[in-house]
């Protein structure tokens, strides 16, 4: 991983969690800028193979996160910000941020949930999702997702990807 790739990479997910925190939104033209742009700065940097790496990270950035926005426990925009830092730093590293991810969204999230006062609405919502996977599927549960809780606190999941990123960075 080239030095300005992840420059790059940490400044889109720095301006993705001002954009989240603030409107629970990331913009497209930053998400689709930034893989376009971590497209063409691969390919003018390493010919066909830098237009592999950048389109193999961005299709396993969003393949990755894509489940759970099917399910509807996260936005498109979680989606593409991890498809973009993808095409940025490859597949390998954002098989890495996600995981990393996935590890700082826990504990942020029972932050975000105790500050607001929702952590037993959390936990009883966990609990009749994972029931209803149990008996029935993996699919939406009706009132368990995004849509459905209007009254729920939204966590940016741009901060753990974030950090999910910093981690990746830092242990490489």
């Amino acid at each position: 991983m080239h030095s300005a790739q992840t420059f790059l990479a940490v400044a889109v997910a720095v301006i993705a969690c001002g954009y989240d925190l603030r409107t629970r939104r990331i913009p497209n033209p930053l998400t689709f800028g930034a893989a376009l742009s971590a497209v063409a700065f691969n390919v003018v940097a390493t010919g066909s193979s830098g237009f592999m790496t950048a389109g193999g990270g961005w299709l396993l950035g969003v393949v990755l996160f894509i489940p759970f926005f099917a399910l509807g426990g996260m936005g498109a925009g979680d989606v593409k910000l991890l498809g973009a830092i993808g095409a940025w730093l490859g597949p390998e590293a954002v098989l890495h941020v996600a995981l990393y991810s996935a590890l700082a969204g826990g504990p942020i999230a029972i932050v975000v949930a105790l500050r607001s006062g929702y952590l037993r609405q959390a936990l009883s919502n966990l609990k009749t999702l994972v029931t209803f996977w149990l008996t029935v599927g993996v699919q939406p549960v009706e009132g368990i997702t995004l849509d459905g809780q209007q009254n729920s606190p939204r966590l940016a999941y741009a901060l753990p990807m974030l950090a999910g990123l910093l981690v990746t960075v830092w242990l490489q």
